[in-house]
């Protein structure tokens, strides 16, 4: 839906990715790959939703959805919320919000239904293969204790991309696998690539970098 191979950028809540710095972030990176010829998409804080899905030239991602329908439900991110501000999808599950394994199916449900895409996080993978009865559209591997760090997944537990491959093309072979936690240069996209996986989920390496260009382009050449 969002396209393959795919450069998910998160930015998450950081205050150099909000407001100013999200039109900023999701300008170069839509600029960039476009050149490049890589389906990119953004998952932006939800104030900002609205204001990059009018004015980028890109698909724009929720960074969580609620699996209710639109309704009574002060405080909370539906599904419709999304639709109607022209937002393309979101994700689901992130290990920084996490919500039980019923509610992702709801989550996933909802988002269908609207014709919006579906991104589910998944810690290990075993978690992967019990949400994979889902059938989200994408599903991302991110052991939680590498997110942010320095050190990629396809560096230190290349084993987990395999297997959460595996499991994918064995449950849900419609579904594509990115690779998340860590990331942050070529070799750590092409590893990624070459054990099974579609794209790649990156937030902290471009959203916190003092100058985002040539991180954002580095990853870039790694497809």
């Amino acid at each position: 839906m969002l396209g393959r191979p795919l450069f998910l950028l998160n930015l998450k809540t950081y205050p150099s990715a909000m407001g100013a710095g999200a039109d900023r972030l999701a300008t170069l990176l839509f600029a960039r790959a476009g050149e490049a010829g890589i389906p990119a998409t953004v998952a932006a804080a939800a104030a900002d939703l609205g204001r990059l899905s009018a004015l980028q030239r890109g698909p724009i991602l929720g960074q969580h959805i609620d699996s209710m329908e639109a309704g009574a439900h002060t405080g909370f991110q539906v599904a419709e919320s999304l639709s109607a501000v022209g937002a393309r999808g979101s994700l689901v599950n992130h290990s920084e919000h996490p919500i039980p394994t019923g509610a992702v199916g709801a989550a996933v449900d909802r988002l269908r239904s609207l014709g919006l895409a579906s991104v589910v996080c998944a810690a290990t993978p075993e978690r992967a293969r019990r949400l994979c009865a889902f059938h989200p559209d994408y599903l991302a591997i991110e052991p939680p204790e590498l997110i942010g760090g320095s050190v990629s997944v396809s560096e230190a537990r290349p084993e987990l991309i395999a297997r959460a491959a595996a499991i994918v093309a064995e449950h849900s072979p419609g579904t594509g696998l990115l690779c998340g936690a860590g990331v942050r240069r070529r070799s750590d996209v092409r590893r990624a690539l070459d054990l099974g996986a579609v794209g790649i989920l990156v937030a902290s390496a471009v959203a916190t970098a003092p100058d985002p260009v040539p991180v954002v382009g580095d990853l870039l050449s790694g497809f």
